[in-house]
């Protein structure tokens, strides 16, 4: 069995009224690639805040690695937490903090710290307050890699950078996790750039753990049916219905729920299509659903 290394047991964090994370419960494994998703304002920097002991909760229960964070160098030292617009001292430079990078994480890699830097085309002597926001975003992305720490938070620092420079930043995060591998935790709005590197999934909707699933089984939890909008509609009657869209006599309706072979055969039967369901229409149509349901098995685990 994988060993937990994150455990939250009801976590609260209440501002002015607002409940940013509401009764939240979930665990994290060793040596595995999350999403942390959800939409702007659902309660992942917050969360991942407190993880880091950056924040404190207002009530519930946070261990990392069988301990409360708060105070404890020793377990900070093994997390690294990059975040976007992450604030250095006014005469810093990239070198500065890569430097100071090195003295805190004591898995530091400076070899994958210096590829990294040419490959990102870092400027190491402009100050950081003078650097463009991708190449701002370039900084925290080295730290997170090259520190190598046991868990690493990123909660969208690279959404500053250019298409190219993401691509970069995936492939030397797959590679270097294949060959030192740890627990990554990415928060992203590009959801289908992700989907490939994401193990399992945990969303987040207003404060609230509304999915908690291994990627393929919550991609096998969801499929659009297409074709005869009254053929459609006579399938997917009694199942959960998500989205739906029609064309003149032609509907696609995404359903929640795995198709069984019997399904499948009654689809084939009625000329109807099955369509994939991405990640990302997953995760936008269960976070747009007006009722929360009582009942999100067939969706979290």
């Amino acid at each position: 069995m994988t060993d937990t290394v994150i455990d939250v047991r009801h976590l609260t964090k209440v501002y002015g009224g607002v409940r940013a994370a509401d009764d939240v419960s979930f665990s994290i494994r060793a040596d595995t690639i999350y999403g942390l998703l959800g939409r702007n304002g659902a309660g992942k920097t917050t969360i991942m805040s407190i993880l880091t002991a950056q924040n404190f909760a207002t009530s519930g229960e946070v261990r990392v690695f069988g301990e409360d964070p708060y105070e404890r160098a020793h377990v900070l030292q093994r997390l690294c937490f990059v975040r976007e617009g992450q604030k250095y001292p006014d005469d810093a430079t990239p070198a500065h903090a890569l430097k100071m990078a090195r003295i805190f994480f004591p898995r530091w890699d400076q070899g994958f710290a210096d590829r990294l830097v040419q490959e990102f085309r870092l400027p190491m002597k402009r100050r950081i307050k003078k650097l463009s926001r991708g190449q701002l975003s370039a900084v925290g992305v080295i730290i997170g890699l090259a520190s190598r720490a046991e868990i690493t938070f990123f909660d969208e620092p690279y959404l500053g950078l250019d298409a190219v420079a993401r691509q970069i930043f995936y492939d030397r995060l797959v590679e270097d996790y294949a060959a030192h591998p740890r627990t990554v935790i990415l928060s992203s709005h590009l959801i289908d750039e992700v989907s490939h590197l994401i193990e399992r999934v945990i969303v987040v909707d207003q404060g609230r753990v509304i999915v908690d699933d291994e990627t393929d089984a919550l991609r096998d939890s969801a499929a659009t049916i297409i074709g005869d909008a009254d053929a459609v509609e006579a399938f997917v009657a009694g199942r959960e219905v998500i989205h739906r869209e029609s064309l003149g006599r032609v509907s696609s309706v995404t359903v929640l729920g795995a198709l069984t072979p019997a399904d499948r055969a009654a689809l084939g039967a009625a000329g109807l299509d099955v369509g994939p369901v991405s990640l990302q229409q997953l995760v936008v149509r269960l976070s747009q659903r007006a009722d929360r349901p009582t009942d999100l098995s067939e969706v979290s685990r």
